[in-house]
């Protein structure tokens, strides 16, 4: 009991919470424990002097309680938010998800088109020297007579 109250851990019991006006009238109440001596005569002025300290502590005691239970009900709120504020970023972060995954799967597909233009950039260049060869293959020349031999070749076209 720590300060007139008992609380729980955040089990989601309720708490059990003893309120400060109980704890005063049982402060103000006579002990029956209390003893008393007979030999020592009771002093009107002492008990006038520690009745007004006892009304200013329990006047105290009653303004710290009354702060505590404010306390608590700000505490409760708080509590409340934060509930609130946990199941909001659970709402972003489902919402989130969606739009992570389009862009995972984008960056992907984008990956593997640049992979495929790679693809289509060698194959055109393949295609274009395939197109050359060809093309140097099918060499004609005209007015050449077949039965050259390659000594003769320079001579032969060589300046007339």
């Amino acid at each position: 009991m720590h300060g007139g109250r008992m609380s729980g851990k955040h089990s989601g019991k309720p708490t059990r919470q003893l309120l400060f006006s109980q704890a005063l009238q049982h402060l103000r109440a006579p002990s029956p424990t209390s003893e008393v001596h007979p030999t020592t005569p009771p002093s009107n002025m002492a008990d006038q002097t520690q009745g007004a300290t006892m009304d200013r502590i329990l006047q105290e005691i009653s303004t710290v309680g009354r702060r505590l239970e404010g306390m608590d009900s700000a505490m409760a709120s708080l509590t409340v938010e934060t509930k609130s504020m946990r199941l909001d970023i659970a709402g972003f972060q489902s919402r989130v998800r969606g739009p992570e995954q389009q862009v995972t799967t984008v960056e992907t597909h984008i990956t593997s088109s640049q992979d495929r233009d790679q693809d289509l950039i060698y194959l055109r260049s393949k295609l274009i020297d395939l197109k050359d060869r060809s093309c140097r293959d099918n060499v004609h020349f005209f007015g050449l007579s077949e039965n050259i031999e390659c000594a003769d070749l320079h001579s032969y076209l060589g300046p007339k």
